[in-house]
């Protein structure tokens, strides 16, 4: 299986809360690399037999957390020379460009002269691990990155309150009554370069007073338009007529990993 790396993660909140739009590439296309490229793609080592270079590859429809190849993907003959591949890339450019995911091979493969790599169908696929995104969600972004399928940037973002503890697949929100209201947050700290798979609410986020109780506070919940994009963890809090409730600056973290 394989992950996101970091210039994806950073790509997807970006474009998520409205710090910046992103379009993924028409075409992506697959690499092999003789190392372990990592999360942060400084490991990637192309292989030095000569023939070798970056091709093409489909995919199927993202089911189930996950998108997978749906097509044999082969490439160009080693004419000379040898090299030991552990693991492929997905890249937004047939050479250069930006590493967008990577994993390791079933097994390594000792390539030869003579020899043509293949990757079977199937044996690229791209895992959405994060917990806290909504599994609907997790399938319009593989979607939206590997399959050129349209994902658009929200109007607006919104922040929610849950009583009960919202799952992956659920969503299990409950909203409370009694005066309560989502509010519009747009502000949001972008994901940087020291912390790519990170963003959180740029200011406060207070809700209106409640008229009644709104029972415990759990948990909060981040909406894209009106579709349940991730949920985070607050201090649980027993709400009743006139309490203040607010989200701090900085405290609603969306973290993809």
């Amino acid at each position: 299986m394989g992950s996101l790396t970091q210039y994806t993660h950073k790509k997807v909140l970006d474009h998520a809360l409205k710090t910046a739009s992103y379009s993924p590439p028409a075409t992506i296309y697959v690499g092999l690399s003789t190392a372990d490229p990592t999360e942060t793609g400084g490991g990637w080592a192309d292989p030095t037999y000569t023939g070798y270079a970056r091709k093409s590859i489909a995919f199927g429809a993202a089911s189930a957390r996950a998108i997978a190849q749906n097509a044999l993907v082969t490439f160009d003959q080693c004419t000379a020379g040898s090299s030991t591949v552990t693991h492929w890339g997905l890249w937004d450019q047939a050479s250069g460009g930006n590493l967008m995911a990577h994993g390791a091979l079933s097994a390594s493969k000792s390539i030869v002269a003579g020899n043509t790599p293949s990757l079977a169908s199937g044996q690229v696929t791209v895992t959405f691990n994060a917990a806290g995104v909504f599994t609907p969600m997790t399938l319009s972004i593989l979607d939206w990155l590997f399959r050129a399928q349209s994902w658009a940037q929200p109007t607006n973002v919104k922040m929610a309150l849950s009583t009960t503890i919202p799952t992956d697949g659920g969503p299990n929100i409950t909203e409370p009554s009694n005066n309560y209201g989502q509010i519009t947050q747009n502000s949001w700290n972008a994901a940087t370069t020291a912390t790519p798979g990170l963003a959180d609410n740029n200011g406060d986020v207070t809700f209106a007073a409640p008229s009644g109780s709104w029972g415990t506070i759990v948990y909060g919940v981040v909406y894209l338009d009106t579709n349940p994009f991730v949920y985070f963890d607050v201090t649980d809090q027993a709400v009743g007529v006139g309490d203040t409730v607010k989200i701090l600056s900085g405290t609603a973290d969306i973290t993809l990993t």
